[in-house]
């Protein structure tokens, strides 16, 4: 496993995105007793690393296609705007977290803490099954033509039009809830509210570019919970 260079890549990455993270809550919060953010950085690590191992033998030209930046250079120029908007914010989420924890002002219920690490695990979830059955499940909005990209409508494709959107629901409230932070929460819910958007954008695109889509979202009638929206 470790003579594949794209999972020491990926191991890199998580090692540095890890020690970030931590970085920042227990910086800010003052302390390291607390439970809810080594619970985070253990989750994130340990399911992370192993989806991402699964991923690399399944469809390495997929990981590798996740691991370039937010950013880039046939990124719709929309998407570019509002992915810094939402990438902003997840960097807000541990800080102001953090800044509870720090002044005793974190209220949030064990019972709901767990919830929300209940809820975060079934978000990574939810991302490794996309992966697993959309090979052009980027980070960004744009049409993979150099991959021959084209729609994919089973799986959970077959119920929702973007069900990474939707796990994204799971984790950005599970994230706010395990930390303890009601605010967290508030800024997970500004966030959810943006993917929302995003996903509204992202099907212009995708009707005017990919040959099939219109017809496919036809079919398929809800964009992120069955039975909802």
């Amino acid at each position: 496993m470790f003579d594949d260079p794209l999972v020491r890549r990926l191991l890199k990455q998580t090692v540095v995105w890890l020690t970030v993270l931590g970085a920042i809550l227990f910086l800010v919060a003052g302390t390291f007793d607390w439970p809810g953010a080594w619970v985070l950085l253990i989750e994130s690590g340990v399911i992370g690393v192993i989806s991402g191992v699964r991923i690399a033998r399944h469809d390495p030209e997929l990981l590798k296609e996740r691991m370039r930046g937010p950013i880039q250079k046939d990124q719709k120029p929309w998407d570019k705007r509002l992915l810094t908007i939402i990438f902003s914010l997840c960097f807000l989420m541990p800080i102001v977290a953090g800044l509870e924890v720090r002044f005793g002002t974190s209220t949030m219920p064990v019972s709901l803490q767990v919830l929300g690490a209940l809820a975060l695990a079934f978000g990574f979830y939810v991302f490794h099954v996309v992966m697993e059955t959309n090979s052009y499940a980027s980070a960004v909005v744009r049409i993979q033509s150099e991959r021959g990209q084209k729609v994919i409508s089973t799986g959970p494709y077959a119920y929702v039009r973007h069900p990474m959107y939707g796990g994204a629901i799971a984790y950005f409230l599970g994230l706010g809830l395990l930390l303890g932070s009601w605010y967290a929460v508030g800024i997970g819910i500004v966030i959810i509210a943006l993917f929302g958007l995003r996903a509204v954008w992202e099907e212009e695109t995708l009707a005017r570019e990919l040959d099939g889509y219109a017809a496919y979202a036809g079919r398929v009638r809800y964009r992120l919970i069955p039975g909802v929206w």
